[in-house]
């Protein structure tokens, strides 16, 4: 097998180049959020997307899938009395995602990602099935992306993975927050480097 084939391997938990894996830096949160990233068969493909990766760091978490027209996507088994559900969307209108906003409820948070940009995400946001009774919330005004891997029209577009470190340093502790943006730096930086970026 030549260098050329070596390289190109992934590791299948991390999705990074083999030899560039970073699973042993992947921390570790049980939260009481629970966490659903929502994303496309075909977007899932992609090496660039960055939320499986998040989901790695998050016990109480899990990835759906849609796409598939034999197996439609249904959301309705997340409605439940004892949880508040949450649709994280990327748009004006909904109210901001703060911690005054959370007091309103004390019930524990499952957090729904669409994953995607901004506009993907938005047109997901308004047609999955079965979050009717979903609150839509947004990311309050931060930082500007640090994932200059994708072309992101919209200023205040996140990669994925940002988006859910953004809303559980809220809604969980800064602490966590500041531990999931530490292994997405060590992706970036990793990333860039097989692109042959000086940074990386």
């Amino acid at each position: 097998m030549g260098s050329r084939s070596k390289r190109s391997e992934r590791c299948p938990r991390c999705r990074m180049h083999a030899h560039l894996c970073i699973c042993r830096s992947i921390p570790r949160y049980a939260l009481a959020t629970r966490l659903v990233l929502v994303m496309h068969r075909r977007e899932y493909q992609k090496t660039t997307a960055t939320g499986p990766l998040a989901l790695e760091a998050l016990a109480n978490s899990e990835l759906r899938i849609h796409g598939h027209q034999d197996r439609p996507l249904d959301l309705s088994d997340l409605s439940s009395p004892e949880r508040r559900t949450l649709l994280l969307y990327p748009g004006d209108g909904v109210p901001p995602l703060t911690g005054t906003f959370l007091e309103t409820d004390s019930r524990p948070v499952t957090l729904v990602v669409p994953d995607g940009n901004w506009r993907q995400a938005a047109r997901m946001g308004r047609r999955l099935p079965g979050l009717e009774h979903a609150e839509m919330v947004r990311l309050p005004e931060g930082p500007r992306t640090s994932w200059g891997l994708r072309r992101e029209n919209h200023a205040e577009g996140l990669a994925t993975f940002e988006a859910i470190a953004r809303a559980l340093g809220i809604i969980e502790s800064p602490a966590v927050q500041a531990g999931m943006e530490a292994l997405f730096r060590l992706m970036v930086q990793r990333t860039l480097h097989t692109r042959g970026c000086p940074d990386g």
